[in-house]
């Protein structure tokens, strides 16, 4: 199926079709987990399956309890083990109960002696119903204690692995399925409690049977099989089914986003693109309808045919009461007890059965949230202890780096060295390998080949942590953070001068404009989708970004194209600065605009991963190179006046 849809010509026509001729050339819009085995996951989804792994999946969730509230745990435990004893007092009570009042004797003499047994009945009764109430309490305050701590768990394994794990295949997918696997982790809590409640209903109730008669027992567990297999297979239909959609569900997710985001909202109106998305939202809205349809009426099917078997099973063990009672080989009191504990025992059947096939599916998204937990820890920064201080020398020494995916090198046995108080600008055309060369002297990757050093240390043997704090980055793609402005500025890592440092570097940037034109200042939240909140200009954002940089201080500064979305008179001001801000730091300046490089010590020129040239401004402008090339195409860009003189030549 493709999901490419075409419009009426005329520009505003709100009518869409799926245009099939396209499907031949154009790749329809799918997402691909790549390496997983989720179709694997179904075939496994089988009833033997399903009760060798519910052992282990009530242990996982019960490891989950235990990790966020022990206590808790343990009396929750406790709790389904007191209501199972009552549930089977209870049982045992209503069998001396019934014997009593059908004795001969009496009515006075018979409710006499049921006396005891009535008050056992109904003690059992109220206690379980308060076991019950306290078990339902627990349950409620452990799943979202275990939620925050899967959610938490997969947080830090993710902040905590190397920023290369990214770049892996599969990781960023894997980390949607985790993040549904853990918002299901509650529902572990939830249904392994109600799977522990019907089997101890089941167990108290079995525990009456064998005693009544030991043919009971036996002909009430087969008796569930049929619908043990029927809600296996219905489970199986609809994980399948989910399976088939997901990439569609998340194409449809993508769409919603960019039909609905603000950031997109002009163009979709400028380039009158909305009947098409639309026409893409709607093919795959109905593929992922006609196969969730085509899911519910075959799991329907499967579950009609498992209740029909399991009422003939039913109907077996209910004749076979009434022939032991016929034969003589039970009492009444024991027929009539037995009645109540074959109702229970089926409860707890079915319980186990509907709740055991609930938590396999559940464990069955459990397991991705595990998996990546695993992968993201195997990839966690494992790298020295070594504290360094703020560099006085920063140095590639013969560094090659190659991508995960890439086919070939990023970068090549690159040699560099910047001290402190220089200014080192990296020119190039893109994908020559600049951002990356900068990622590699900040520490965020680490070399393929080569090595990266501080001050004659290699980076692998610092701990990446302390490494950090000594470097400010401005990203051509900086974040947007939804806090204050003082938050955007000092990142939650506040200096003992307060407002002063804060300032200070909002002065340096620009940003000091704009937070004098904020309602509340540096006190206003910079997110309009809050509630008073406020949205800045992409040049504003780009101001603060260098703001920030400036108060994390440290000894490496890094500026990425840091004046690329603002106006020549806040681009001048950062420019003209810069000299002041590296005399205690090394700078590296990443620029496509040539005539900002000039305020270099020294240009490094990049082509194809490799250095191809160095010099300072007036050096590389008259010599032959990538340098000069880039300038004469920037440079040639004739004025008005001028372009009219050479139009009359």
């Amino acid at each position: 199926m493709t999901l490419d849809a075409t419009t009426d010509s005329t520009p505003d026509s709100t009518d869409s079709t799926v245009d099939s001729s396209t499907a031949a050339t154009d790749e329809a819009l799918r997402f691909a987990l790549q390496g997983e085995d989720l179709e694997g996951d179904a075939q496994r989804m089988t009833t033997a399956g399903m009760a060798r792994r519910l052992p282990r999946l009530l242990r996982e969730a019960l490891a989950l309890a235990w990790r966020v509230d022990r206590r808790a745990a343990v009396a929750l435990l406790a709790c389904q083990l007191v209501s199972a004893i009552t549930g089977a007092l209870g049982l045992l009570a209503t069998n001396q109960t019934i014997t009593a009042l059908v004795a001969s004797g009496h009515i006075t003499a018979r409710l006499r002696q049921a006396v005891p047994a009535i008050c056992v009945l109904a003690g059992a009764a109220g206690l379980r119903a308060l076991f019950g109430i306290a078990i339902t309490a627990l349950s409620n305050r452990l799943s979202p204690m275990v939620t925050r701590e899967a959610q938490f768990m997969m947080l830090d394994a993710a902040t905590n692995a190397e920023l290369s794990a990214y770049d892996h295949p599969g990781f960023n997918d894997r980390w949607d399925l985790a993040d549904r696997g853990a918002a299901t982790a509650s529902d572990m809590i939830g249904l392994s409690q109600n799977l522990i409640s019907s089997a101890a209903s089941l167990v108290s109730a079995a525990v009456v049977l064998a005693i009544i008669h030991p043919l009971l027992l036996p002909l009430t567990l087969l008796a569930a099989i049929p619908q043990a297999v029927a809600a296996t297979r219905a489970a199986r239909v609809a994980y399948e089914a989910m399976i088939a959609t997901s990439g569609l569900r998340r194409v449809m997710g993508m769409l919603r986003w960019h039909l609905g985001d603000k950031w997109q909202a002009d163009q979709i109106r400028s380039d009158t693109i909305a009947p098409y998305l639309l026409g893409k939202y709607s093919a795959a809205a109905e593929e992922v309808e006609r196969q969730t349809n085509r899911a519910v009426w075959r799991g329907a099917r499967i579950s009609l045919v498992g209740s029909v078997a399991a009422g003939l099973t039913s109907g077996a063990v209910w004749v076979t009461l009434a022939l032991l009672l016929s034969a003589g080989l039970i009492s009444i009191g024991s027929a009539g007890t037995a009645v109540f504990a074959l109702r229970a025992a089926s409860q707890g059947l079915q319980g186990m059965v509907g709740y055991g096939a609930q938590l396999f599916r559940s464990g069955l998204y459990l397991d991705h949230w595990s998996t990546f937990v695993a992968e993201a820890s195997g990839m966690r920064l494992a790298r020295g202890h070594g504290v360094p201080e703020a560099p006085a020398v920063v140095a590639a020494r013969k560094v090659s780096f190659t991508y995960p995916t890439a086919e070939k090198e990023t970068l090549h046995e690159v040699d560099l060295e910047i001290r402190r108080g220089e200014i080192v600008a990296l020119i190039g055309e893109n994908g020559s390998g600049k951002s990356t060369l900068m990622r590699l002297l900040c520490g965020l990757n680490l070399p393929t080949a080569g090595a990266v050093e501080w001050d004659g240390v290699d980076t692998r043997e610092l701990d990446p942590h302390a490494l950090w704090r000594h470097v400010a980055v401005v990203p051509q793609e900086f974040a947007r953070w939804p806090m204050s402005a003082r938050e955007n500025i000092h990142l939650g890592q506040p200096r003992p001068d307060g407002d002063t440092s804060v300032l200070r570097a909002a002065a340096a940037s620009g940003a000091d404009d704009v937070i004098a034109s904020l309602r509340s200042g540096l006190d206003t939240l910079l997110a309009r989708e809050f509630w008073g909140g406020v949205a800045l200009s992409s040049g504003q954002w780009q101001r603060f970004a260098v703001a920030r940089s400036l108060h994390r201080g440290g000894g490496l500064l890094v500026l990425d194209e840091p004046t690329s979305d603002l106006d020549p008179r806040a681009e001048h001001r950062i420019f003209t600065g810069l000299r002041e801000i590296a005399a205690d730091r090394a700078v590296i300046l990443v620029t496509h605009n040539l005539a900002n490089a000039s305020v270099a010590d020294r240009i490094v020129c990049m082509e194809g991963g490799r250095i191809t040239q160095s010099g300072s401004f007036a050096e590389l402008v008259n010599q032959p190179g990538i340098f000069q090339r880039l300038w004469s195409l920037q440079s040639d860009r004739p004025i008005p006046e001028q372009r009219h003189q050479d139009q009359k030549d």
